[in-house]
Formats: structure tokens, sequence, C-alpha cells
């Protein structure tokens, strides 16, 4: 009797969504269920340089990628993030990950200009996970849940449609949390469509859920992440060697094996983690 265990294996269908990790360290908040494992120090230096962005973006210059991800820990503490962000709205729509703490009204009025020297869209993908200040704090930091509001009316008020991405922490269900985030929306103005929130469960490190098949979409179905390092399959993975894919975007492999737990969790979830579906947003 054969009891090995066979991981399957996930082929990429399309090409469609580049990530690109700024940096795989540094970020100026420490969130409980964040994936990242975070080194005592908060003044990490690994940024990737923009020279890798442009050869990335030459080499994948014959693939129909439709976004390209600006990922972290928190991406915007790049010290060239203006001039990496131009360099990607040359190509497709940049959608930015953060926790919106360097959003404020001029930075958004900076950033609608930035867009509008581009033929594409700037998205914004902002991390806030409870709809009760207290309990948002206690996830993410004293002081963050006013940060991001802040920041999503900053975002507002220059015409950006912000998406909020909410991790499911105290597994109230998507009904629940659509329901009290729209509250909190309209209460400062943004009048929030179901296609504004991204609610995921709860990636739980120490699961160890072992992967029969799926049948869902992933995110490594439609995209790679670019780091420091070289290629991977996904944000979860980025730095992994279990992800990774090749060390350019010249040679990377097309195809993965879905053994970890990040994997699990991803299937669970029942719909990509981290890519966009822009269907949602069509009129």
């Amino acid at each position: 009797m054969n009891n090995i265990y066979t991981a399957p294996v996930c082929e990429m269908k399309t090409f469609s969504n580049l990530f690109i990790e700024l940096t795989a360290k540094n970020c100026n908040q420490r969130c409980k269920h964040c994936y990242i494992d975070f080194p005592l120090t908060k003044n990490v230096k690994d940024f990737i340089s923009t020279d890798s962005i442009k050869e990335a973006l030459n080499d994948t210059v014959n693939e129909n990628i439709d976004c390209i991800y600006l990922t972290g820990a928190e991406p915007m503490t790049h010290p060239d993030f203006n001039t990496i962000l131009r360099l990607c709205l040359k190509r497709c729509n940049v959608c930015i990950f953060t926790n919106g703490s360097f959003i404020n009204e001029k930075k958004a009025r900076f950033l609608k200009r930035v867009e509008g020297e581009s033929n594409f869209e700037i998205i914004f993908k902002l991390s806030i996970d409870h709809y009760n200040e207290v309990k948002s704090d206690d996830i993410r930091g004293r002081g963050t849940y006013r940060q991001v509001l802040h920041a999503i009316k900053s975002l507002v008020k220059y015409g950006f449609n912000p998406i909020l991405c909410i991790t499911d922490y105290y597994n109230e269900g998507k009904d629940v949390l659509l329901s009290e985030f729209k509250k909190v929306c309209s209460k400062i103005g943004f009048e929030a469509k179901d296609n504004n929130f991204k609610i995921n469960k709860w990636y739980d490190k120490n699961s160890h859920n072992e992967i029969e098949s799926f049948t869902c979409g992933l995110d490594c179905e439609y995209g790679r992440i670019l780091t420091a390092k070289g290629v991977y399959t996904c944000p979860f993975l980025a730095n992994d060697h279990r992800g990774r894919c090749g060390s350019s975007f010249r040679d990377f492999s097309r195809k993965n094996t879905l053994e970890t737990p990040c994997c699990a969790a991803c299937i669970e979830n029942g719909e990509p983690l981290f890519g966009i579906d822009f269907r949602l947003f069509q009129e």
C-alpha cells in the first residue's frame, strides 16, 4: 500500500498579474495575523533595486499583464517608490498594497497627479481588519484604525476608489463584516459597494493541512512575484525556497507544487487572496 503523499501541481493559465515586492521586511506595523516573520528591528534595508524592476518589465514585455501589484511588507517605505510607481504606470494599471500610514490629503493629491500623467489607473488595497476601533487596533497597533480611515477619506476626496483588505481574524463571516464596514465607510463619506471589500480568511501559520485537490482560481495560476532574490509563485511564498520559480523572468517556471500551508489557505479561501477580479468593477 502506497502511503506517500503527493501534492498537486498547478500550472499558470495566463500571466496577467505581475507582483513586485518592494521590500520583504521593512514595515512600520507589526500585525498579529501577518504571514511575514519580521526581525526584532524595524530598520531593515532590503529594498529591491529599480534596475531589477526595469529588467523585469523588459523581460515580460510579451506577456499580457493587466496589473502590476506593488507589495511588501509596506511598499511605500521604499525610498524610490514614486519613481517605481511612474515606471510601472507606463506599462499598465498599478495596484498598491498598503496599510495607509503614508497617505494623507497631500499625498493623495500628488498620487492623483501621477495617475493623470499616465493612461492607466492607480488602485489602492488598504489593510484594515475590524470595524471596531479597539479590535482593529488590537490586531494592527494603536492608532492604526483612525490612520487608515483618514487615508480612505483622502483617497476618496481625490477620486480614487479604494479596496479595503480585511482579514477575518475573529471569524465573524463575510456578511457581518460587509454590513458593518459599509456603515463605517458611510460615516466618512465613502459609499462603498461590495467590490470595495476583499475579505479573506485568516491564515494560521501553525496549520498543516494536506492538499488533495483544488478547483478554485489561485493567484499562482495568473501571476508571479518578483523579489530582490528572484521570482516566486505568489506573495505568500516570496523568498521561500518552496515557491522559487527562477532567478528572473527570462527563465521562470510556469508550474508549481501546492505543498505548503499557504497553498492550503489559498484553496480554503475559495478565491484569489491577492489579485483583483477586474470584472467586478465593470459597469
